[in-house]
């Protein structure tokens, strides 16, 4: 039976009374995209002046898009939505370090939460994101096929020390491993270090996963020669498939700079390369695991959709589905009460650490169209759904 998205009941029953409002509260706010922006250069500010905002951001956006400071605040939260057949990924959402020990102490994290994960059901997944293991600029260095200096081999031979070193656990534990997408004029050097990851480590199932930003016109190409690879050389391929997060940020670039923009001229576009790459994974399944990132509730239900027509049942392991925490509940709870493998992305660090990603989460929300007003038209139903039960 087909998930019903409107089901309030189900997509908030873990949400206490004050906790809907403080989410409509956010919602309202964030739908005014003059308010974010505003909010966003205030935030910005008083962070960088070192003021006394912790406590505030903490008590607002950071308890509705994040799970905690540390792994031990999220427990409590992973096991409450276990409890309702939903899934978590631990996410180490501090951003922007570029020194060896800071870029050690988050692949050390990431081990960390490989074992974490490999003793706890309700953690199938580990991640992390490439620059959280080495520096923005020399991943773009790479990606232009740019001479590197002996200092920067020696930089990138870290880089890739600590890809081995954390998918290698990964192997070990048989645990999967999603290595995140990042802006596209450094994700050639990511992608080649995650196929040869792949090749190493997939050969009987997929534990490594790369991340596929469909809003790339040129995604769609790559995974089908991915695929070829796959199939000669005799490896699976982890998939996660996602629409985008830099839309903006791409575009202004290949503006500046003169060159075509790698984002699809629109929305709707973006959705149909979107759903090309689900159709091409689920034709190819000997090969391919599937992990569909998406708050889109058209793509949720036509995936839903297809494995019905192909008989492969809800909690088929070479299918998941996944939403950020604090969005979609519809959609992630209504699924995984229809027993799909539903799972929560679920951030977490240091509050000023963890602000560029609740930055991007505002503004996101702002720019997705409808994705604010479903949130809190779904919030409100809910609210006077309480409100005639008494």
């Amino acid at each position: 039976m087909r998930p019903n998205f409107e089901n309030t009941a189900i997509a908030f029953e873990l949400k206490s009374d004050p906790q809907l409002n403080r989410a409509y509260f956010l919602f309202k706010m964030i739908s005014m995209a003059p308010l974010v922006r505003i909010g966003t250069a205030i935030t910005n500010f008083a962070i960088k002046m070192r003021l006394p905002v912790e406590g505030l951001i903490r008590a607002t956006v950071f308890d509705h898009f994040c799970g905690g400071v540390n792994e031990e605040d999220c427990l409590p939260i992973i096991d409450n939505m276990y409890g309702n057949g939903v899934c978590s990924i631990l996410d180490y959402s501090a951003e922007g370090k570029e020194v060896d020990n800071q870029l050690d102490f988050a692949m050390e994290k990431t081990l960390e939460i490989l074992d974490f994960v490999k003793e706890k059901d309700a953690m199938p997944f580990a991640v992390f994101k490439p620059t959280g293991f080495g520096r923005f600029k020399l991943y773009e260095k790479v990606s232009e096929g740019a001479k590197l200096t002996e200092k920067e081999e020696a930089e990138w031979g870290r880089i890739v020390n600590r890809f081995d070193k954390v998918c290698q656990k990964a192997h070990k534990l048989d645990v999967a491993l999603l290595i995140d997408a990042e802006e596209s004029w450094m994700q050639d050097a990511a992608d080649d270090l995650v196929l040869d990851m792949m090749r190493k480590y997939n050969k009987e199932k997929a534990v490594v996963f790369n991340t596929f930003q469909m809003y790339r016109w040129d995604r769609m190409g790559y995974i089908v020669k991915l695929y070829k690879m796959a199939e000669e050389e005799g490896f699976k391929i982890g998939a996660k498939v996602v629409r985008g997060a830099y839309m903006e940020k791409e575009n202004e670039r290949a503006e500046d700079k003169g060159y075509q923009s790698p984002i699809c001229e629109n929305k709707r576009l973006t959705d149909e390369n979107f759903d090309a790459a689900i159709d091409y994974m689920m034709e190819r399944l000997e090969r391919f695991t599937i992990f569909a990132g998406t708050h889109n509730e058209k793509s949720t239900l036509r995936l839903v959709d297809l494995m019905e027509k192909s008989n492969i049942s809800s909690n088929d392991e070479r299918i998941w589905f996944s939403q950020l925490f604090g969005m979609s509940d519809h959609i992630t709870y209504n699924l995984a009460a229809h027993g799909y493998n539903s799972v929560k992305y679920v951030p977490y660090g240091p509050v000023r650490d963890v602000m560029p990603y609740l930055i991007r989460r505002a503004e996101e929300n702002t720019s997705v169209a409808g994705q604010t007003s479903r949130e809190l038209t779904l919030i409100t139903k809910e609210r006077k759904r309480r409100k005639l039960k008494g």
